[in-house]
């Protein structure tokens, strides 16, 4: 039942990039010179094999941003601890698979489609990080892939939201990841990406109260439009050592305000992405946990 009244709140939020694994170490500016994310460290090597590098990370993020919510424990084999089709995914990347897609399709031009593995194949679609993060948690609410330029990741936590407000799931996983390679590196005309990303876990108000989580930030208003953004908040941004954040950027900037938050600052925090001269920006404000 949708009601234009509910209040969403982030209850979970997990952050993994180059020396920066916690969002209170987000929100204070992570140091140069971290060594890269290893999947394996965060959820073992069972599953990785044959995985793209995004992907990989993806997993790793949603177990932190899972448990970190309260919603599965330290045996990923236990499951999560609310029913599977009350969490949905959705899930934001511009680059993710693109070295398999690159590496699939350089196959087809210079031998014949029998020559195209088999294992990278269903690594090709483009909604295979939302996709494996349901099926290996268990996560059977619905599931959205946001590839959608600078403003996917926020465009991704307004997504979560209206599916809560309109009844479809109670909670969502909105999961944030860039990888860093060659093939990105080409795109991007030699500038590197983060390699990393945040996940959060956003639920209703009252999901939240019925099962005693705690309450990390409150959703406030989003916009979308072109053009210049008038200020709301605190605004925190990627240092720019650790490369384009892209469809990560606005997810980041969501787990920097539960840093803040959780430090005992009292927001309001701003997250803002895209470009004044692009087409398309959008903006949203993070409430401290009191607005709930």
């Amino acid at each position: 039942m949708r009601t234009e009244t509910t209040t969403v709140v982030v209850t979970g939020a997990a952050v993994l990039l180059p020396g920066t694994d916690t969002v209170r170490a987000l929100a204070e500016g992570p140091a140069p010179g971290g060594a890269p994310v290893d999947p394996a460290a965060h959820v073992g090597r069972k599953g990785l094999r044959y995985k793209d590098r995004a992907t990989q990370l993806g997993y790793a993020l949603t177990a932190a941003a899972l448990r970190d919510a309260g919603l599965l424990g330290a045996d990923e084999k236990e499951g999560i601890t609310v029913p599977a089709t009350s969490v949905g995914v959705v899930a934001s990347s511009n680059f993710g698979n693109l070295d398999t897609v690159a590496r699939a399709l350089d196959t087809l031009r210079e031998e014949t489609v029998t020559a195209t593995s088999p294992m990278d194949l269903p690594n090709a679609s483009s909604n295979v990080i939302a996709s494996s993060a349901a099926i290996r948690y268990g996560l059977r609410g619905p599931n959205l892939m946001v590839c959608n330029g600078e403003t996917s990741g926020l465009d991704a936590v307004h997504w979560a939201a209206t599916l809560i407000t309109a009844g479809r799931a109670e909670r969502v996983l909105v999961l944030g990841v860039e990888p860093d390679n060659e093939v990105v590196r080409r795109l991007l005309g030699g500038e590197r990406a983060v390699d990393g990303g945040a996940a959060l876990v956003v639920e209703s108000r009252a999901a939240a109260a019925a099962r005693s989580a705690t309450v990390r930030a409150v959703l406030g208003g989003y916009r979308r439009g072109a053009g210049e953004i008038a200020a709301r908040g605190r605004r925190w941004e990627l240092p720019a050592h650790l490369g384009r954040a892209s469809g990560t950027a606005g997810l980041l900037q969501v787990a920097a305000a539960v840093g803040f938050f959780d430090a005992g600052e009292p927001g309001p925090v701003q997250a803002v992405t895209g470009s004044a001269d692009g087409d398309a920006r959008a903006d949203l404000l993070l409430l401290a946990p009191e607005a709930a």
